[in-house]
């Protein structure tokens, strides 16, 4: 059963996402932990880092440099040139924003089981998800204030404590724990996934149901901004590792990487410190990125075969 909503984590976050539009009052109360649901969710995810892998990608730092600064230069910059282009639609700010909450997050621990199942360098991942997460207690809220001041101020130092306090310490704190737990192995690896996943949903649709009269009143245009930001950065992701002439696996890899944002905790970030129209565009990022990536895994893994 865990397997299977790990597995399905892409349909399961969209009937997720529709219930909680038809019946907003089931998600409604989840208001007051989805903090603590993201911080379960980065627990459950260093619970099951193979730090062998990491370990051994560290062996060519180039490659993970360059990711990292990729990562952190296209999709902060295709966030703001969505907001750019919501706010000369006429949309508030607020919601201009949400697309820069999107791009400046780092990439979605997710994106390093769905390099595996492209086939793609998973060690590469491994390594690129850990530096750009460590470094995101800094850099995310750095790129929130430069971009994102633009349209209205910016809580640097609260952000930072948020990101510390739900991505950087569970996290850790996890890995630390994880000798010590490796009696029970095989049973994390298959609950703390499915865990992850499950609070990532709920996240989510919680998004959705604070969201439910503006989704009502949702604009194709902020629905095609979300399409071409995704599909953007997997484009320039794999244009970049080909410029660096990157290995093919590499290159997937990169792909997945950029274009797969860490959407929940844009959601989370969102929600805490901004108005809730801002976690909109995180919202519908982290529902579309799921699917277009699981459809990428699929189409790449055939091409392997």
């Amino acid at each position: 059963m865990f397997q299977w909503i790990t597995k399905n984590m892409a349909i399961l976050t969209l009937m997720s996402a529709v219930l909680a539009y038809l019946y907003p009052a089931l998600f409604l109360p989840v208001k007051g932990y989805f903090l603590w649901l993201f911080a379960a969710t980065m627990f459950a995810v260093g619970l099951v880092l193979p730090m062998d892998e990491a370990k051994d990608a560290l062996k060519d730092p180039k490659s993970i440099v360059i990711g990292v600064i990729s990562q952190y230069s296209i999709m902060p910059l295709l966030g703001f040139a969505a907001s750019l282009v919501v706010v000369w639609l006429g949309f508030p700010p607020a919601l201009a924003l949400g697309f820069i909450v999107v791009g400046c997050a780092p990439g979605a621990m997710a994106s390093n089981v769905m390099t595996y199942l492209a086939g793609g360098a998973v060690a590469f991942s491994i390594a690129m998800t850990m530096l750009a997460t460590t470094l995101s207690p800094l850099i995310t809220p750095a790129l929130m204030q430069l971009l994102g001041g633009v349209w209205m101020p910016i809580p640097f130092w609260p952000m930072m404590q948020t990101i510390f306090m739900i991505v950087v310490l569970p996290l850790f704190v996890a890995m630390l724990l994880k000798p010590k737990l490796h009696v029970f192995h095989k049973h994390i690896e298959q609950v703390s996934p499915a865990l992850a996943s499950i609070a990532i949903i709920i996240i989510c649709s919680y998004a959705v149901a604070a969201n439910q009269e503006r989704i009502a009143q949702l604009s194709m245009w902020i629905v095609l901004m979300v399409v071409l930001v995704n599909a953007l950065g997997y484009v320039l992701g794999w244009w970049v590792a080909t410029v660096c002439s990157f290995k093919i696996n590499y290159r997937v890899t990169l792909m997945i990487e950029i274009g797969m944002q860490n959407a929940g905790l844009g959601v989370a970030l969102a929600l805490e410190h901004f108005e809730p129209q801002t976690a909109l565009p995180a919202a519908l990022f982290a529902v579309w990125c799921i699917v277009t990536t699981a459809a990428l895994t699929h189409i790449m893994r055939k091409k392997s075969e």
